[in-house]
């Protein structure tokens, strides 16, 4: 018989601190667990739902039904006007790819054949008749865009300008990005916030600026795509795709507390914005991203776009609450020895639930701490990198925070349960784990 029991709040705090009651689970921005509402949309789904949303039968209607309302329930979190615009994906490295692959694939399509001998091209032809397509992006920039156009650009199909972030903002600066622009650029790709410092960067001024420079009238010039990855702001800040201004957005659901899936936003998809795609199969997502839907994970993942849109102030405030006490408590304990690598002499923006910290020292390197620690769950760094955790973070090391403090760094993350009870928990557990390095030095 089907269990249709919701899942307590209590379950998911013990899931959310993983399954010891002794633990404290504060890497967020690496992943979040299902809230009760999203594992209920999930597995009413995947039980009545259960049917080709392709078929005419009742299981098949209900499961295209679903992912109707899901493709809505997205499109109001983002503040965007048409559903149409939503195209379902597995995650954010493929949303990022995509989005990559079209920027190529449109400026094959319609930029003209030029004069090879033009030096205001700022290229180098390949041959005789065609030009590198030209990207722009940040060195903080998360590995589902920095290696794909490195890769990209090790095969000499573009040239792309990574503009490094400022040392007094932690984020890019308008300026360079405009400057970096040249008569061949085809995409501007800049997360919407970083996933170690959680410093957010300015893309609505990058999109007011570019969208208003008038190009040379004597000769067509190829499109500026603009594109963010959403994955670490969206569940945290309101996030609104007018007032970004993009032409794309990555939506990443694991990150804000859905399944392991996503979903691309394309501004006039089909009509004023280009989508090409990557996979070739029975048409589903109108062709743009074919193969058999995943009813139970985007019902999920409409869920917990439904649970932002109605609850995102809350979200917000609670995470920030409760990070800003995490600062103050690692300040009263650690006092000058502690050093916030998130907080920039300019009073960046941050999103609101991420603190990264280093506690002055030699000898105790974040990993060491996590080594050491008995409660506390977070990371180094980003997760993806966690292989490496001997080295210090690249993104830390971009924005100005010097070698051997960047080498102690914890990235601490606060989700949306986290309580102040966690938190001295925690801040009492890392003194302990550093006191214990420290006598070992001795």
């Amino acid at each position: 018989m089907e269990d249709n029991t919701p899942v307590s709040r209590s379950a998911c705090a013990s899931y959310e601190n993983n399954s010891s009651e002794d633990s404290v689970y504060l890497d967020y921005n690496a992943t979040t667990p299902l809230e009760p509402e999203v594992l209920d949309a999930i597995h009413n789904a995947l039980g009545a739902a259960w049917g080709n949303p392709s078929s005419p039968y009742h299981a098949g209607q209900r499961a295209k039904q679903i992912i109707t309302e899901a493709r809505d329930n997205i499109c109001k979190m983002i503040g965007a006007h048409r559903s149409d615009d939503i195209v379902f994906t597995s995650g954010g490295t493929e949303t990022n790819n995509m989005v990559i692959h079209t920027a190529l694939q449109h400026f094959w399509k319609t930029f003209p054949q030029l004069d090879p001998g033009d030096p205001s091209l700022g290229v180098r032809p390949t041959n005789q008749h065609r030009f590198l397509p030209h990207v722009i992006t940040s060195n903080l920039e998360h590995d589902s865009i920095k290696l794909v156009l490195e890769q990209l650009a090790d095969e000499r199909q573009v040239v792309v300008t990574f503009v490094p972030a400022s040392k007094l903002t932690g984020h890019v600066e308008v300026s360079d990005i405009i400057a970096a622009l040249r008569p061949t650029t085809c995409l501007v790709t800049i997360m919407h916030a970083n996933n170690e410092t959680g410093i957010i960067q300015p893309i609505p001024e990058i999109c007011r600026q570019i969208r208003a420079i008038k190009r040379d009238s004597r000769r067509e010039m190829p499109r500026i795509l603009l594109h963010s990855d959403a994955a670490q702001t969206i569940g945290k800040i309101q996030v609104n795709v007018e007032e970004l201004g993009i032409d794309y957005l990555t939506i990443v659901g694991h990150k804000f507390y859905g399944p392991r899936i996503g979903a691309v936003f394309v501004r006039g998809l089909g009509k004023t914005t280009p989508l090409y795609p990557m996979l070739y199969g029975g048409g589903q997502e109108r062709n743009y991203r074919p193969g058999t839907e995943n009813t139970g994970m985007i019902a999920g993942l409409g869920k917990a776009a439904e649970l932002v849109s109605e609850n995102i102030e809350r979200y917000e405030e609670q995470m920030r609450e409760v990070r800003d006490y995490l600062e103050e408590r690692l300040q009263e304990t650690f006092g000058s020895r502690v050093h916030f690598n998130s907080r920039f002499p300019s009073g960046s923006r941050r999103i609101p639930n991420t603190s990264n910290v280093s506690v002055i020292g030699e000898g105790i390197q974040g990993y060491k701490v996590l080594e050491r620690v008995n409660v506390l769950q977070a990371s180094v760094g980003a997760a993806c990198h966690s292989e490496s955790q001997c080295k210090p973070s690249h993104i830390l090391l971009a924005v100005g925070v010097p070698s051997d403090i960047a080498a102690n760094a914890l990235r601490l993350s606060v989700g949306r349960h986290t309580t102040r009870d966690d938190i001295d928990r925690v801040v009492d557990d890392i003194k302990q784990g550093i006191d214990g390095l420290l006598n070992e030095l001795d």
